[in-house]
């Protein structure tokens, strides 16, 4: 029973919390009446002490006493005595648990805002250095149309830019205080939760005390913002991976590891385990959906099981972002490599299309076929689109003239591609410079 029921052995990442909830409590019991101020005052002050003890690793805590809320209580009465018990008055562990894993969500989302941030001001860095370096887009995985690796990089910045979003609103909803709605009904004695939501950063106090101690949709929609965004470090991940894959960038040694066999190697190990945090992050956000599908009102025993995959997915989050944002700032691009790569495929085929449309006036479907026969037959002789003469481009449509060979580089591709959100080098300067100053 002992092991299956005892928390303490992942809990006490709340002791921070759980110290700052029951301080605000004591605060506000003595200024309604309900303690003594003396009392008050031993409270705090055996409560600080036991911080003190934490912070320096001489704290023993003790698994018979199940959880971090009755090994400090224990500790506190040990300390300070018969005030020591009057703490608990008018709380329950009920809802001080839910307090303190709301007050430690908070902080973290808090922590991981920032460093989602700091990785947004990496990508934005190196997406204004490289505005205007050429390397292929793909779709289906095959070159597709030329971009520019800032162009690239900034696709990630909005997709972070999102997750940032994501996390502000959780917190937004997660910032009201259970505390005070003691064990499910409420409490007789007469006392202050606006108090205590104030003292401890809420924007008010829950107003249901059952939802107040049986809720964790704060808990569910941050590991939601967590899988997604690892999903989006994970899409990131596979890419770095891909780029050292085709030599298209280089991470240093501080990023890769060597093989245990083969001298030349350099693998890209901690994009590769970016990738795979993911699993760890969804599964924990499946696995408190689980947990909560069937609890009726209000209080269950099952909720111990929701700090465990908090826990894990925000130390994986964290981890992950340091890591990638760590390549971003790492990476050499081989931008000669990228320009010859982004050329490759009759990447401007497309182009080819849009100059007929526009100089020559054909309609887009046709322009379209006119520019498939040019590239089936430059395939047919094993040469580039621009390698093509203007008499075999003109065998297809005689319209055509030497101005359309102005169109046909990687150069002039990405260059035309000026519509808003494009990857004409301008308009990613001009976007990169944005998110840096909105970053700064």
């Amino acid at each position: 029973m002992e092991a299956i029921n005892a928390s303490i052995g992942f809990d006490r990442k709340l002791w921070r919390q759980d110290i700052r909830a029951s301080l605000a409590h004591a605060a506000m019991l003595a200024r309604a009446g309900i303690i003594s101020l003396e009392d008050e005052q031993a409270i705090r002050s055996g409560l600080e002490g036991i911080a003190q003890e934490i912070e320096r690793g001489v704290f023993e805590f003790a698994t018979e006493l199940e959880d971090i809320h009755m090994n400090i209580e224990a500790r506190l009465t040990e300390r300070i005595g018969e005030a020591g018990k009057r703490l608990h008055t008018a709380r329950s562990r009920n809802d001080q648990v839910a307090t303190d894993l709301r007050l430690w969500v908070r902080d973290t989302i808090d922590g991981v805002h920032a460093q989602i941030t700091a990785l947004m001001r990496a990508l934005a860095d190196r997406a204004a250095e490289h505005a205007a370096d050429p390397m292929p887009g793909f779709t289906h995985m095959q070159g597709a149309q030329p971009v520019t690796l800032g162009h690239h990089l900034l696709a990630y910045v909005e997709m972070l830019e999102r997750d940032r979003a994501r996390l502000l609103g959780c917190r937004r909803r997660l910032n009201e205080s259970p505390l005070g709605a003691a064990a499910l009904a409420g409490t007789s004695f007469p006392i202050d939760r606006n108090d205590t939501a104030q003292a401890l950063g809420f924007d008010r106090p829950a107003g249901n005390s059952l939802d107040a101690v049986s809720d964790r949709d704060f808990a569910l929609e941050f590991l939601a913002a967590a899988a997604i965004s690892a999903m989006h470090l994970s899409r990131l991940a596979e890419e770095l991976v891909i780029w050292c894959a085709f030599r298209l960038i280089r991470l240093s040694d501080a990023f890769t590891t060597g093989s245990s066999i083969m001298p030349q190697k350099r693998n890209p190990d901690a994009a590769e385990l970016v990738r795979a945090k993911t699993g760890r992050i969804t599964g924990a956000l499946v696995a408190l959906l689980t947990v909560m599908k069937g609890l009726p009102l209000a209080y269950s025993k099952d909720m111990q099981e929701d700090k465990e995959p908090v826990f894990d997915a925000a130390g994986a989050w964290s981890l992950s972002l340091a890591a990638i944002e760590g390549m971003i700032r790492d990476m050499i691009p081989d931008t000669a490599r990228m320009r010859a790569m982004a050329g490759a495929g009759y990447a401007t085929a497309t182009d080819l299309a849009d100059w007929l449309v526009r100089v020559l006036h054909v309609p887009f479907r046709r322009a379209h076929h006119i520019a498939g026969e040019l590239v089936a037959m430059a395939e047919a002789k094993g040469v580039s689109l621009e390698a093509l003469s203007l008499a075999e481009m003109q065998r297809v449509e005689p319209g055509i003239t030497a101005e359309v060979f102005s169109v046909l580089t990687v150069e002039a591709s990405v260059a035309s591609r000026t519509s808003y959100g494009g990857t004409a080098p301008a308009n990613v300067a001009a976007q990169a410079a944005r998110w840096q100053q909105a970053l700064a």
